[in-house]
């Protein structure tokens, strides 16, 4: 038998372990009965001078043993961790059953039976346990370190995925990055009880928790870069199911960015939405970009950071960064020159609400392309009186700003970036965002020079509020979960898929447009944080949810469309187009910005969008 056969052996009896464990304990109380009576009495006598009662004294003495050992949890301990602490543990044990067993055969009136073996037996069964536990945690060891070149406890994974993938992941990690990869799972019956790596494919995918428990898995490695979302994510709910860590190897598109197929990495929220990426017209977007002098406002946010990363990709001569946040702006400036040092940057620290600035700026470096990310969009706090009206300056009178400067300056293409909140607003960030895309209809109107377009998405998983990054740090501390609602549901993007929305836009949109997603089918939250806790290694017994209420101005349920918004195909498969509707309303809205910008917000709002917009006072 090689080592890796008897680390399959010891691996299918974990199960049985705290049985078999109790098992051998008996026996070694058994044998050290034997050895004490040798001890006391010599070979002559060893046998011969014992009572007739002997047996049953043995039998009666293993079960005190076996009882008090079972109410210590000594069976639970594990013998690969032997240490000081085990053994005081045993030592403890072995007294206490001891001392019952010795007044037992005491007051049964067994004289026959020596005081010394009575009182020697714990101190011999001490010895033989703390020797066998010792004996496996070197061969263990031993067996490590024949295995994976290390003696340290490994990472034990199952990997999902018996492919090309799979085969470079088992290349690439075993023996050298702390991992031992027990076997694969894949659903294609003619990989079944095949060796991929010279490891076996175990059973299909929907196996997973029963070879999971049954090998000593510690880790789930999902590795099907290629499969299609649903089955990526179908995947990733089977691994759940084990309750054990799940990793994944990097995507096909992450693949073809530089990543490696062995860098295995934590569960991303974009594995979880289990949809095909949006097919982008490449060429077109690259004929807009490419040698153009692109600015973006809001340029170190969530959302405004990912569009520079996705902008550079496509060679543009200069990217403009617009930021109010200065330590934003230097983070995103170090990072696009450190992965795209190719591309000029203009670095400028500039707020939306001055117009003359913005003005200066773009008469300057003259921008062909403008994307519009700046936007104050947290909806609880700008709920409170006092940041309605930063709110109301910050994403309307900046977007008028925005795009009044960009007409004046020449600026080819002007994309707003705008949110599903806009639609039948009932809170102020939304009812702002719809005044905004009201304002920019209206300057659409005005200068028909420049293309305006915004373009609505839902939720951006991972971006600065979003619940991502929420729940991972109430996991990290153990919980609880909180989640506003159960029956709470929202629409779901990731915010490269966000970034490239908005690119797609402004090579296709037309003006006075809204583009919007295909998001697909709503996401209800609680089903997203189980989800989270499971692929965390946790069980919903361990981290519990739990449900706040409904914050200030938020709705149960998100739309993507007004009831009055007509949508049309487009060219790019996933994206359709409306047109905004202007009934009046964006003339209103940029008289009364103009006129009496500090007025109430909330009034200003709801004289704009009427009955669009619910909030109560």
């Amino acid at each position: 038998m090689n080592w890796q056969q008897l680390d399959t052996v010891l691996t299918r009896l974990r199960p049985q372990r705290e049985r078999l464990a109790l098992l051998l304990d008996a026996a070694v109380v058994a044998l050290a009965w034997q050895g004490t009576y040798l001890f006391r009495l010599g070979f002559e006598r060893w046998f011969s001078a014992r009572p007739s009662y002997d047996g049953w004294v043995l039998l009666g003495l293993v079960a005190v043993y076996a009882l008090v050992f079972k109410a210590l949890r000594v069976p639970k301990g594990m013998w690969r961790f032997s240490g000081f602490g085990e053994v005081k543990r045993l030592a403890v044990a072995c007294g206490l059953a001891g001392l019952l067993a010795a007044l037992g055969v005491r007051m049964a009136a067994l004289h026959e039976v020596p005081r010394a073996v009575l009182a020697l037996h714990p101190l011999f069964t001490l010895m033989l346990l703390a020797m066998m536990r010792m004996g496996y945690r070197m061969l263990y060891e031993h067996m490590r370190s024949r295995i994976s070149g290390s003696s340290h406890e490994q990472r034990r994974a199952l990997v999902m995925g018996a492919g090309d993938a799979g085969r470079l992941l088992v290349a690439g990690i075993q023996h050298s990055a702390g991992w031992v990869v027990v076997g694969f799972l894949d659903d294609d019956p003619a990989k079944r009880h095949a060796r991929v790596a010279g490891l076996p494919v175990l059973g299909a995918l929907t196996d997973a928790p029963r070879f999971a428990e049954l090998h000593g898995a510690t880790h789930l490695i999902v590795a099907m870069p290629a499969a299609t979302g649903p089955e990526r994510r179908r995947a990733l709910d089977l691994a759940a199911e084990t309750h054990l860590p799940v990793l994944t190897v990097p995507s096909s598109a992450e693949l073809l960015a530089g990543r490696r197929v062995n860098e295995v990495r934590d569960i991303e929220p974009e594995d979880l939405l289990g949809r095909p990426p949006v097919q982008l017209d490449e060429a077109g977007i690259a004929e807009t970009l490419n040698g153009k002098v692109v600015m973006v406002t809001g340029a170190g946010g969530s959302i405004g950071s990912e569009l520079c990363r996705q902008i550079a990709r496509y060679g543009p001569h200069t990217i403009v960064l617009y930021e109010l946040s200065e330590f934003a702006l230097y983070s995103i400036d170090q990072d696009l020159s450190q992965a795209f040092p190719h591309v000029q940057l203009i670095r400028l620290i500039g707020d939306v609400k001055e117009l003359q600035h913005l003005r200066d700026c773009m008469a300057l470096h003259r921008p062909e392309v403008v994307f519009h990310a700046a936007a104050f969009k947290h909806v609880p706090l700008m709920e409170e009186e006092t940041n309605a009206l930063a709110c109301l300056r910050n994403n309307t009178l900046g977007t008028y700003h925005a795009a009044l400067a960009a007409a004046e300056a020449g600026v080819r293409r002007f994309v707003l970036i705008s949110t599903d909140k806009a639609v039948n607003p009932t809170n102020v960030m939304g009812a702002t965002k719809r005044a905004a895309e009201l304002v920019l209809a209206e300057v659409a109107l005005e200068h028909s020079g420049t293309r305006f377009m915004a373009v609505r998405f839902g939720n951006v998983l991972g971006s600065s509020g979003s619940v991502i990054p929420k729940f991972k740090e109430q996991i990290a501390r153990g919980g609880p979960v909180t989640v506003t609602h159960p029956d709470i549901i929202r629409y779901f993007m990731t915010i490269p898929e966000a970034a490239r929305l908005v690119i797609q836009a402004a090579v296709i949109g037309e003006s006075g447009q809204v583009l919007v997603l295909d998001m697909g089918e709503p996401v209800k939250i609680v089903d997203l944080a189980q989800q989270m806790i499971r692929m965390s290694g946790h069980g919903l017994d361990e981290i519990r949810i739990e449900f706040t209420g409904l914050r200030p101005g938020e709705k149960l349920f998100e739309e993507l469309l007004a009831d009055r918004e007509a949508t049309e195909p487009t060219s790019c498969t996933g994206l359709r187009v409306a047109r905004l509707v202007n009934d009046g309303a964006g003339a209103v809205v940029l008289q009364d910005l103009l006129t009496s910008p500090d007025a109430g917000p909330r009034e200003l709002l709801r004289r704009w969008l009427g009955a669009e917009f619910h909030v109560p006072h």
